[in-house]
């Protein structure tokens, strides 16, 4: 028979077995996301950037990874970056040449990204002209900026890609929170490193009030979430939520996290990106 002090040492060495697989996997699944931001552009913009700071870090204490970020755009070099799997442009893009390389470099081995809304954006002549061929034309695709709906308003999404983690779980078409929608320079349905995740349903026509009449929307083909089979990335075109700029108040009218599908889909995304599943 064995003495206590075997039996202890035997209980210890059986625990590690049994305990360090376990440390192992929970380790595997812990991923670290930075999120760049300006933070200056646009009241709706900022408003999305605040909501973004209070819903992703309860996420991340939820889904074991972690949650930074910063409004320093120098932080977009080799070693900083070396520290995170994933990267979040929240509202702008980087504008330095050397932020720009260090970027491109850090998603061709393999970096994670997700965008959203206005970080896609370039318009020449503008405050963000389209100088940065790889990102907007290789990248995402999308090239220059083309037109927006107004004011925002919510949708119908089409979920074209039923068989991507990114959309596992969701409806055939989900409900979004208000937003400005944006349509692109080229057609992305015709590049092939492309998939269109979802798309504005039919059913949301006319999407937009106005008072413009090239504001509204009444037809048309139009992505609004596509990942690039060249990258580890996604692209969201939510976020900007709508503010009473009529009345002058600047009062927050509608928020991009207050929607149960939609954030189902924003975390497929970030999981998907840091974990691979």
């Amino acid at each position: 028979m064995l003495s206590f002090s075997r039996k202890g040492l035997l209980c210890a060495v059986l625990g590690l077995l049994f305990t360090y697989p376990k440390i192992v996997a929970q380790d595997h699944k812990t991923f670290k996301v930075i999120a760049f931001f300006t933070g200056k552009n646009d009241k709706a913009h900022i408003s999305f950037v605040g909501e973004a700071h209070k819903w992703f870090p309860k996420l991340a204490a939820s889904n074991h990874f972690t949650y930074d970020s910063t409004s320093n755009w120098d932080n977009l070099n080799p070693e900083f970056l070396s520290r995170y799997q994933v990267v979040l442009f929240l509202d702008t893009r980087p504008e330095k040449p050397e932020q720009r390389a260090a970027f491109q470099k850090y998603m061709e081995n393999g970096g994670g990204w997700m965008g959203f809304h206005f970080a896609a954006f370039a318009l020449t002549p503008s405050a963000y002209p389209q100088n940065w061929d790889w990102y907007h034309h290789d990248f995402l695709g999308s090239g220059q900026y083309g037109s927006n709906t107004w004011r925002p308003t919510s949708a119908i999404l089409r979920v074209e890609d039923r068989s991507s983690p990114i959309t596992k779980n969701l409806p055939a078409t989900i409900k979004a929170s208000p937003n400005e929608w944006y349509r692109w320079e080229k057609d992305l349905k015709a590049n092939p490193d492309i998939n269109i995740l979802l798309s504005i349903d039919p059913s949301s026509f006319p999407l937009g009030t106005g008072p413009k009449a090239h504001e509204i929307w009444h037809s048309g083909y139009y992505p609004v979430v596509w990942s690039n089979q060249k990258y580890r990335m996604v692209y969201f075109n939510m976020g900007h939520n709508d503010i009473d700029y009529e009345n002058k108040t600047n009062r927050e009218l509608s928020f991009t996290f207050e929607n149960e599908e939609q954030n189902k889909l924003i975390t497929n995304a970030i999981l998907w990106l840091g974990r691979g599943e």
